[in-house]
């Protein structure tokens, strides 16, 4: 009879100071306090605009293959068959860079009565361009996120508070190759197509989830009908993928991990209501009576952030969709990040632009990890 084995997750907050420094990383592997055979997934803060052309990102994932490939004893390309590599660009406003990292691994079953945090992964296949943010992108997205479930253990959408994926986007030599063929894509505007991209891979995460249902989406629903939406869904566009990699948060009985893992939804950019709920209801944690109450047990939060397309803010207009000179993915990272930064104490954030399909229009998903009593 096989034995049956508990999932054993450990999380490390590591600052870096650029997008190729993992010397805080080696230092921890050289303390053996980070076993890095055990990393199965990396979600990193890099500095860059988080645009097109945000070159940052692909130069953390080589960073982080030509690092790990010594240790799996494999070529550096093959690093990303076995850990998920998000990259999430730009720390605008008191954000600081940094990844955080997580191990896996897997210990006798401990019987116990409480939830702990486990993780999974899962990729799917390389998309074509004419495929990215479409129904094809949808569908292989909920496919990636039943594997990355299984991978967990997770059976049970409710216990699902986070599900990362990241996830590529259309640069012009896609495009031109693209209509030498005769196809077409969904825009032919860079920029747009990160949008595109992010929403249909949201999507499939209802799908997954049971947030929305498959014969209620089609490809005019994308970016389109934003009540459609998953509250668990984080995604982030780039071009240093080419599929789409996925990595789902859970808790799970049994698992002997010293994590929980809860979220909310903040409904617009301001929203300290909703995460000061979710810190008190969820963990037992009041915000605002301590900082080192904060600093002690709060690991990180993961949330995603964007203006909202109607212009307004609690009634009152922004000009986060107006200003030429900067995009407002970039205004939404450093206006969320401001507050949850004053709100915990935390710099170490990770805060992603562009929440389309990801919470309600206007808000994003928020989830935070926090070490268990």
């Amino acid at each position: 009879m096989n034995e049956k084995l508990s999932q054993q997750v450990k999380v490390y907050v590591i600052a870096c100071s650029g997008p190729a420094d993992l010397n805080g990383v080696r230092m921890l592997v050289d303390k053996n306090e980070l076993n890095p055979n055990e990393i199965v997934a990396v979600m990193g803060k890099t500095e860059g605009n988080g645009g097109v052309n945000d070159f940052a990102r692909d130069l953390a994932v080589k960073s982080w293959c030509t690092f790990l490939c010594a240790y799996f004893n494999c070529s550096p390309e093959s690093v990303l068959e076995r850990v998920a590599l998000v990259m999430s660009g730009g720390t605008e406003g008191v954000l600081s860079p940094h990844f955080t990292v997580f191990t896996r691994s897997f210990i006798p079953f401990l019987s116990s009565s409480e939830k702990g945090l486990v993780i999974g992964i899962s990729h799917t296949k390389k998309f074509l361009p004419e495929e990215i943010g479409t129904m094809a992108q949808v569908l292989e997205t909920a496919k990636a996120v039943k594997l990355a479930m299984q991978d967990a253990g997770l059976n049970n959408s409710d216990d699902i508070h986070l599900v990362q994926v990241k996830c590529p986007l259309l640069t012009n030599e896609k495009i031109n190759n693209l209509l030498i063929r005769g196809a077409m894509a969904v825009t032919q505007d860079t920029y747009k197509s990160m949008a595109y991209s992010r929403a249909a891979s949201a999507l499939g995460v209802a799908i997954a989830l049971g947030d929305a249902r498959q014969n209620e989406i089609d490809n005019s629903t994308i970016l389109s009908d934003f009540n459609k939406y998953s509250g668990c869904a984080s995604i982030s566009a780039g071009i240093e993928v080419d599929n789409n990699v996925v990595i789902v948060f859970g808790n799970l009985v049994g698992s002997s991990s010293p994590y929980f893992i809860s979220h909310t939804i903040m409904h617009d950019s301001i929203d300290i209501k909703s995460v000061l709920e979710m810190f008190s209801n969820d963990f037992g944690l009041d915000l605002l009576k301590s900082y080192s109450v904060i600093s002690d047990r709060l690991v990180n939060i993961f949330v995603k952030a964007e203006a909202s397309p109607d212009g307004l803010i609690r009634g009152e207009r922004h000009t986060m969709l107006t200003d030429s000179d900067v995009t407002s993915t970039r205004h939404a990272r450093a206006a969320v990040g401001g507050v949850l930064a004053a709100l915990t104490g935390k710099t170490t954030l990770y805060v992603s632009g562009g929440a389309e399909h990801q919470g309600p229009s206007g808000g994003g998903t928020c989830a935070a990890i926090i070490k268990r009593k």
